[in-house]
């Protein structure tokens, strides 16, 4: 089986790119993309066949079959009944892993509309989370059919130590990240 595109240039320049500027001793120190976390949450006044077909979607969208999260304690102010389908969640590595991001960063974001770069926020520990208001940017969806709209996190899990590390690996793997402005907007007064 061929590698990813991805994982190839990952291996082939990024590592190297990425040992060059930092003063790293061991090619295992050097930040890496660890795993790929992609949950949705589900309504709890959703119908019941819900679950599976947003679980359906999502693997497609994936390629592997997601893990339906029940609720384990019942809350009566979010009217939550215990075994009740929550979400869904699935753990992506490897090769799969590779592909997904390829897709997402290359086909499923352009498409988005007005689309001007994700946000630089990462959670401190190395790892970024973003999320999508629509799974239909993605091609394996069809929008013929009716149905509702599903959000989702995507939450990268890098081996970086530092925030700055893991921002560096992201972007050389072709996240696209907001450019920041540089200093304060100047407003004129009228």
């Amino acid at each position: 089986m061929r590698k990813p595109v991805l994982r190839e240039l990952y291996e082939g320049k990024i590592r190297d790119l990425l040992r060059k500027a930092g003063s790293y001793g061991n090619i295992h120190e050097i930040p890496a993309l660890q795993k790929i976390v992609v949950n949705s949450a589900i309504s709890s006044d959703a119908e019941k066949s819900w679950p599976e077909e947003v679980a359906k979607d999502i693997s497609l969208i994936v390629g592997q079959r997601p893990v339906i999260i029940l609720t384990r304690k019942s809350i009566s102010n979010f009217k939550l009944r215990a075994g009740v389908p929550n979400g869904i969640k699935v753990t992506l590595r490897g090769n799969r892993m590779y592909e997904f991001f390829y897709r997402l960063v290359s086909v499923a974001l352009p498409l988005i509309r007005d689309f001007r770069g994700l946000s630089l926020r990462l959670d401190g520990n190395g790892n970024y989370t973003m999320g999508i208001k629509d799974h239909c940017i993605f091609p394996e969806i069809s929008i013929d059919r009716d149905r509702k709209v599903v959000g989702m996190d995507i939450t990268f899990v890098t081996s970086a130590g530092t925030d700055a590390e893991a921002q560096e690996l992201l972007k050389l793997m072709g996240m696209p990240f907001m450019k920041r402005q540089q200093g304060p907007v100047a407003v004129e007064a009228a």
